[in-house]
């Protein structure tokens, strides 16, 4: 448009210029034609000066636009749970397997999330204990042969290792499990009774639970949701609503079999304490001391007449552990307290180091934050109604028995 307008402009000069020209011969004096030709030029560079200002108006106006255009920025902070599925379900996976038992092949299936970019997968160690092969399924219906890299059973985790990642799948990050609450919002996804790419919503119901583990042990520091949690969820993640990773579902408590509302995860926070090991030697060693007995509680204390209402009651030393090595004594004397079978007379731990020990929750929780293999503690100890310490160097925990 502006060079149209120019050569416009120009035309009219010529044709302006012939016209000055042909009345300069007939009409008027040669100043007067001079004055008008000055005048006539003077107009024109004004309409040209004019036409280039808009011109160079309109290019910086087209320019000012394209820079002030963005893309949409990325999510941050909390998601919605519709967000969080999208973001994990494609890095959420089922774990197919085939066990060979005296019947014959049988066949299990549980759920697994990506850990990394070179292919392992976190799951629960139950999920694949015993398995002859195993298979990873993909939402997008790939699948792919899985090893097993390292198990633990006393925190019931697991890590697989399938050779290539498909280029869409992206790994989970781990959250941290100690700064949830009771209350906030999870999400559980995973693939119950075969149901792949199924999520379930709820809240973290209560924190540091205790579960069974083989060879007497616990699982200790577990969170509780109510979240629905089916057979097949073991192994999946449970998500914070940052997209994050802040347990492993790996239980539930049921008459039934079937959700009735209470679920259980192995935090993030082990999560990242077990799994490097198993990744890099195919196991993780726990700390021991090598003691079996009971909590104290106000009416135990009461009904068996104890110096302490707190603690935890040792009943027997196991052989060649660090607890008998430091010289810790079990008790002596079976007493019987609601229908339950109770050793009595051995030491009674109150403490360990400068920590307070209400029960064998306190005392596992420090040893597996807090302490390392080969590491002297002191552990304070009520022996025949009198305070003493007993040092002890923390051992190795044995694998649980077949």
């Amino acid at each position: 448009m502006g060079k149209t307008a120019t050569a416009a402009i120009i035309v009219l000069l010529v044709l302006s210029l012939g016209f000055n020209l042909v009345n300069y011969f007939s009409n008027q004096s040669l100043e007067d034609e001079i004055s008008a030709l000055k005048s006539g030029y003077s107009n024109v560079n004004s309409q040209l000066k004019s036409l280039g200002q808009k011109l160079e108006s309109l290019t910086a106006t087209t320019q000012t636009v394209t820079v002030t255009v963005t893309p949409t920025p990325k999510p941050s902070g909390e998601l919605t749970p519709q967000e969080v599925f999208k973001y994990a379900e494609k890095s959420v996976v089922q774990i197919v397997t085939k066990v060979v038992t005296p019947f014959g092949v049988e066949g299990g299936q549980g759920s697994g999330f990506v850990y990394s970019r070179e292919g392992y997968i976190i799951t629960n160690n139950h999920v694949v204990e015993g398995a002859s092969s195993i298979e990873v399924r993909f939402t997008d219906g790939s699948s792919l042969e899985a090893e097993v890299v390292g198990t633990d059973p006393y925190s019931d985790l697991a890590v697989l290792k399938i050779k290539k990642l498909p280029e869409d799948v992206k790994p989970l990050k781990l959250g941290v499990s100690s700064e949830l609450k009771i209350g906030d919002t999870v999400v559980a996804i995973g693939n119950p009774y075969g149901l792949s790419g199924t999520m379930t919503l709820g809240i973290v119901s209560q924190l540091g639970r205790l579960l069974k583990a083989p060879g007497g042990y616990l699982i200790v520091d577990v969170i509780q949701t109510d979240a629905a949690v089916n057979p097949g969820n073991s192994g999946g993640p449970l998500l914070n609503l940052k997209g994050e990773v802040v347990g492993v579902n790996t239980a539930i408590v049921s008459p039934t079999g079937a959700f009735a509302g209470i679920g259980f995860a192995i935090p993030s926070n082990t999560v990242k304490i077990v799994v490097p090991d198993l990744i890099a030697k195919g196991y993780h060693p726990h700390p021991w001391v090598g003691v079996r007995g009971t909590d104290v509680t106000p009416s135990l204390s009461r009904a068996l007449k104890l110096p302490v209402e707190r603690g935890f009651l040792i009943a027997d030393v196991l052989e060649d552990s660090p607890a008998e090595k430091a010289g810790l004594r079990g008790g002596t004397i079976d007493r019987v307290v609601d229908g339950h079978h109770i050793r009595v007379g051995g030491d009674i731990i109150v403490g360990i180091d400068n920590v307070e020990v209400r029960g064998i929750a306190d005392i596992l929780l420090y040893l597996e934050r807090h302490v390392e293999i080969g590491q002297k503690v002191t552990f304070h100890v009520v022996r025949d109604g009198q305070s003493t310490d007993i040092p002890l160097i923390i051992g190795e925990r044995p694998p649980p028995p077949e």
